[in-house]
């Protein structure tokens, strides 16, 4: 008998991140879909979609409902609810699924970034100095610029642009005001580093595997 796997993932919705031309990262969901249902076809396991919406009961109730023997996670979260990404995998947990991916707990501390570089610093690994600001705290700024300013609990380079870096007050005090009004929380400033950025995807619970390294090229093709 062959084994059977539900491929759950975020239905593309009505976004806030459409208005900033951001929404691309929210649809990619279903060319990935598309795309581990045929691997999974070709391994001749058998599947099923269960595209997940708000509100979150109703996700959970989806969920209630699976039998399959695995569950494949391409859920990221609902579009302006980054948090629902590790409710979800807590789900999962509750109903004893069997699923792909992160655990709950490993999500919720990958969407805080200045936690997990609290833990990257006590583990001995190095990253940049960094400061949470929002208009009020401004005047504890104590970095060296340039600094980059991003959203401290948003994935997928969410409101990063070339506005981010940046290399005075002025502008650093433009940043912190935008990116902690947009999304009501303090802004993450850190001491911005030069250099190339590479993806590596680690596999397995107490057997690891690691995946072949890619690098993201932010140049443009050159007819463009």
């Amino acid at each position: 008998m062959h084994k059977s796997i539900a491929i759950i993932y975020n239905q593309p919705a009505a976004s806030p991140y459409r208005d900033r031309n951001e929404q691309s990262a929210e649809d990619g969901v279903l060319v990935e879909v598309a795309a581990v249902e045929k691997a999974l076809h070709f391994l001749g396991y058998l599947t099923s979609k269960i595209p997940l919406a708000l509100p979150l009961e109703q996700a959970f109730s989806e969920l209630s409902l699976i039998t399959a023997d695995i569950v494949f996670n391409l859920f990221e979260g609902f579009s302006g609810f980054p948090e629902t990404e590790a409710l979800i995998v807590e789900q999962l947990e509750a109903l004893k699924l069997r699923y792909t991916g992160s655990p709950a707990a490993a999500l919720k501390l990958a969407l805080d970034k200045a936690e997990t570089k609290t833990v990257l610093k006590q583990e001995g690994i190095l990253t940049p100095a960094f400061q949470l600001l929002d208009n009020a705290t401004l005047s504890d700024f104590k970095l060296n610029f340039p600094c980059i300013v991003k959203p401290n609990a948003e994935d997928a380079s969410h409101s990063l642009n070339v506005k981010s870096v940046v290399y005075d007050y002025d502008a650093l005090k433009d940043m912190v005001s935008e990116i902690s009004g947009m999304y009501g929380k303090k802004a993450l400033v850190e001491e911005y580093i030069d250099g190339r950025e590479f993806n590596m995807t680690i596999m397995g619970n107490n057997i690891l595997t690691t995946l072949p390294i890619s690098e993201i090229c932010f140049s443009l093709p050159q007819d463009t």
